[in-house]
């Protein structure tokens, strides 16, 4: 099997090299290998790997790691897989029988509805 890309060039990941202390836990909770280690800090090896899970964020003991968790392909994927409707955008609510959109009235990433 080929290298698992997400989308290219759109992932929320960051990294702040300067907080890192090297114990090497986003390596371990990564399920895309997108971090390695590089001379007692992290890099980030393959951004575009990253499909925001947040895992490695939840995990880092020093915060130096920051990811929006549950936005697009994959929140898209996980909403499909459960059955919901119109799940192909970060702001994906059941709609409510009130005749409002589905978003109004709650509170989404700015931009998205």
């Amino acid at each position: 099997m080929g290298r698992l890309v997400y989308l290219r060039n759109v992932v929320t990941l960051a990294l702040d090299r300067e907080k890192c202390i090297g114990c090497g836990m986003c390596t371990t909770v990564c399920p895309h290998t997108v971090f390695a280690l590089d001379n007692g800090k992290v890099d980030i090896q393959d951004r575009d790997a990253c499909m925001e899970c947040g895992a490695c964020a939840r995990n880092c003991p020093v915060e130096a790691i920051s990811v929006q968790a549950g936005v697009g392909c994959a929140d898209a994927i996980i909403n499909a897989a459960l059955g919901r409707k119109n799940s192909a955008c970060c702001c994906v609510i059941e709609p409510k029988n009130d005749g409002k959109p589905p978003c109004s009235g709650q509170s989404v990433k700015p931009g998205c509805c």
